[in-house]
């Protein structure tokens, strides 16, 4: 639990005061209504119900939720909100308690059936869990429906959809290598943990297939992160498709001065696999945290499939339910964004998680926009990627594997 000091000089009753409006534990989460809204809200709801505040949520950018490290944010932080890619960093460090100190494998072993693809999986390493998967994602098609009757299926039609409407990729930080291995996926092979990584053939293709609708993709769009997609796809007609951006239900629906995003399954390459990668996020206990039955009641109330369903919903937030992904009620008031998504989301790709994997990540993103904006070839960028790869898993076998 995080301890505060009241400063010198400060009267009683002023202290006093202080300390009966601080949290019991401070929370840090990600800077967007679906990433902050439905935790803020179940924080309200616990201080309504108790009479005192349990958790203080904080905000970050969603870059510094992609890579910023663990380990100091869970020295600030008694609860981290985190993606899956990021747990054998923390494992390393020592810095995140495993869930099964705090909850059952009875709990633990529901929570896997109920939720929605591999998103608690996606939080296992080292044979513990160690996140709570409360909102889930994947790379999923967006496009408009008044700009776009019928979205492509497969990345063959995505290609001849670019020659006459606006195509976007999602290429900014991570992003670029995610959607190169998310169309190697749809081409029908997933990552080895060789240091090939891919065929050539497949890694080929996707590279070319990427700079094919790099080249007439809308100005500086690359630069833009998919809420900053989302975003422009929804304020004007410069963009009428995404082929591979991960989901935001907060679009599903039309806002004032804004039009409806639609969304639907990832395009398929040359097999039935829609390819894409696993996204979404998990709540994180420190290690220097000592978690209060309360706390813990808190977190095991926020996993319920009731809470997930109705309350998580209704605060703007993507729930990890796969109750809530298939409900009526939900998908009506929220355009079936779910039941649009959910073989993409069901089929995603888990992505490594060892202890150096985000660092390569961000190596390989650089290298591949290298093929697309600075037109390096796409043979040279697959070695360069390769080598990066090589390096990246013989230092994670020599730390920690």
């Amino acid at each position: 639990m995080t301890m505060q000091h009241s400063s010198s000089g400060h009267s009683k009753d002023t202290d006093d005061i202080k300390s009966a409006q601080r949290a019991d534990y401070t929370a840090l989460t990600w800077q967007h209504p679906r990433g902050y809204e439905p935790l803020a809200a179940a924080a309200r709801a616990f201080e309504s119900a108790h009479g005192h505040r349990l958790i203080e949520w904080q905000a970050q950018r969603l870059e510094g939720f992609e890579e910023h490290p663990i380990a100091d944010l869970a020295a600030r932080y008694d609860l981290i909100v985190l993606d899956h890619p990021h747990i054998g960093e923390a494992v390393a460090t020592d810095c995140l308690s495993p869930l099964e100190k705090y909850f059952t494998d009875v709990e633990i072993a529901a929570w896997r059936t109920g939720c929605v693809g591999g998103s608690l999986d996606s939080y296992q390493w080292a044979d513990k869990h160690w996140a709570l998967p409360i909102d889930v994602a994947a790379q999923v098609s967006a496009y408009r429906p008044d700009l776009l009757e019928s979205p492509p299926k497969d990345w063959y039609d995505v290609l001849l959809h670019a020659e006459r409407i606006p195509v976007a990729l999602s290429i900014a930080g991570p992003h670029a290598f995610l959607s190169f291995l998310s169309i190697c996926v749809a081409l029908g092979e997933e990552p080895r943990p060789d240091e090939l990584l891919f065929s050539d053939e497949v890694a080929i293709e996707a590279l070319d297939i990427m700079a094919r609708l790099s080249a007439r993709a809308p100005h500086l769009t690359h630069k833009l992160n998919p809420i900053d997609l989302l975003e422009s796809m929804a304020q004007g007609e410069q963009i009428a498709l995404v082929p591979l951006v991960f989901g935001y239900v907060n679009y599903a629906q039309a806002k004032s001065g804004q039009k409806r995003v639609a969304f639907t399954d990832a395009p398929t390459g040359s097999g039935t696999r829609h390819g894409s990668v696993l996204g979404g996020t998990g709540i994180a206990i420190s290690s220097r945290t000592d978690a209060s039955p309360q706390l813990i009641d808190h977190l095991r109330w926020l996993m319920s499939d009731m809470v997930q369903t109705r309350f998580f919903t209704a605060n703007l937030g993507q729930p990890s339910a796969r109750a809530a992904w298939i409900d009526r009620d939900v998908n009506e008031q929220w355009g079936d964004f779910y039941a649009a998504t959910l073989t993409t989301v069901e089929t995603a790709l888990v992505r490594p998680r060892y202890d150096g994997y985000i660092a390569f990540q961000t190596k390989a993103s650089d290298l591949v926009r290298s093929t697309l904006v600075a037109g390096n070839t796409p043979s040279e960028t697959l070695t360069q990627i390769r080598q990066a790869w090589q390096v990246s898993r013989n230092r994670a076998r020599t730390t920690f594997i």
